[in-house]
C-alpha cells in the first residue's frame, strides 16, 4: 500500500509537469493529493458511476473520463498547494496520470 502511495504520488508529479494548468507545491502536497483521491475514488466515484449509468453506456463508457476529472476538481479544492486551472486542464490530467501510473504500477491502476 506504501509503494502504490509513492507511484501515485510520483503519477501525479509527473502529469502536473507535463500540464501548465496544474500546481504541485512539493511532494507532500502530490502525497496528499494521491491520498485524497484515493479516498474520493474509494467512496465517492461509485456513487457517481450508479448514479450516471445511462449516461455512460450511452456514451460507451467515455463518461468515466468526466467522473475522472470531476474527482481531480475536488482534490484541487481541498488540499492546499494543488491547483487545476480548468475542467480541461483535470480531464487531460487524469488520462497522464492513468498513464504514468499504469506504467508504475501495471494493471492495478486502470481498477481505480
Amino acid at each position: 500500500m506504501l509503494l502504490r502511495l509513492i507511484t501515485s504520488s510520483f503519477a501525479v508529479i509527473i502529469s502536473s509537469y507535463l500540464l501548465p494548468g496544474v500546481q504541485i507545491k512539493s511532494f507532500i502536497t502530490a502525497i496528499l493529493v494521491a491520498i485524497v483521491l484515493g479516498f474520493l475514488n474509494a467512496i465517492l466515484k461509485p456513487i457517481l458511476i450508479v448514479l450516471t449509468i445511462p449516461i455512460t453506456i450511452f456514451t460507451l463508457g467515455l463518461f468515466l473520463l468526466v467522473i475522472n476529472a470531476i474527482m481531480i476538481l475536488m482534490a484541487g479544492s481541498i488540499v492546499p498547494g494543488f491547483f487545476v486551472a480548468s475542467f480541461g486542464s483535470a480531464f487531460w490530467f487524469s488520462i497522464i496520470m492513468t498513464v504514468v501510473g499504469y506504467i508504475f504500477n501495471g494493471n492495478d491502476t486502470i481498477r481505480r
